[in-house]
């Protein structure tokens, strides 16, 4: 009878530890899917800004196309103490706004 109640504690304890996994595993993969797409808009926004022979870049928001339409994207373009120095903030979110579930990358263009 003892034998059988450590069992069932244990088991417990196990179930509870393979839930908190997979709630961390989704987490992780949120993150990573983020985190790459801020580097895919990134990578656009100084694409655009060189194609545009240094034009300066604005400020956007939009989402992003299927598979990925759960996130959304903000790209904050700042003036730096440098005049030909600008800095661009992509920021991606997922989920709700209240959880603050986003990634942030920021980069100076010249």
């Amino acid at each position: 009878m003892i034998a059988l109640a450590i069992i069932g504690i244990a088991m417990i304890a196990l179930l509870s530890l393979g839930n908190r996994s997979i709630e961390v595993h989704s987490r992780l993969q949120h993150l990573t899917t983020a985190t790459l797409l801020a580097q895919q808009k990134m990578a656009q926004s100084e694409l655009e800004a060189r194609s545009n022979g240094g034009t300066k870049l604005v400020d956007g928001v939009g989402t992003f196309a299927e598979p990925f339409a759960g996130y959304r994207w903000r790209i904050g373009i700042s003036t730096t103490a440098l005049p030909a120095v600008q800095m661009v903030t992509v920021t991606v979110f997922w989920g709700k706004e209240e959880r603050n579930e986003s990634v942030d990358i920021t980069s100076f263009l010249f």
